[in-house]
């Protein structure tokens, strides 16, 4: 099995990144297909793990917009390999090196605790986006 993790534009991997989203995103929780792309994907840093050349996992993060983290999804059948935890790390180092001190997303309610594990807080109420309640969520770096 090889393994490769990938910080990428969007264009250059527009379909693996968008395979990813559009399974655990549009497939799983109906999210709707026409939001779920946006102006912001040209502009992020995209973090993209292959498993035997397949994609299985991906993440933005927009350093336009302070180091908004955004668009993180895993497919289902690897869930239990650490790849949340490996695309959130190497969009944080992206944010390092860009010489941010923090970054910010927001969490779906039900990855609250994944993302509290890697040391987010949340900072603000709840909202709802796309149909599934969000808490705002941010790390010192």
């Amino acid at each position: 099995m090889t393994f490769e993790l990938l910080i990428t534009n969007f264009e250059d991997h527009q379909q693996q990144l968008y395979q990813v989203r559009h399974q655990v995103f549009v497939t799983e929780q109906n999210v709707p297909a026409d939001i779920e792309l946006d102006d912001r994907d040209a502009k992020c840093r995209h973090a993209l793990i292959l498993i035997d050349g397949d994609p299985v996992a991906t993440g933005r993060i927009d350093l336009e917009q302070q180091g908004r983290i955004g668009r993180v999804a895993v497919m289902k059948n690897t869930r239990e390999f650490g790849l949340g935890r490996q695309i959130m790390e190497a969009l944080e180092r992206e944010a390092r090196q860009a010489g941010l001190a923090q970054v910010y997303l927001h969490a779906q309610d039900s990855a609250v605790g994944f993302y509290e594990k890697l040391g987010y807080e949340i900072h603000g109420e709840s909202f709802m986006e796309a149909g599934i309640l969000h808490k705002p969520m941010d790390k010192k770096l």
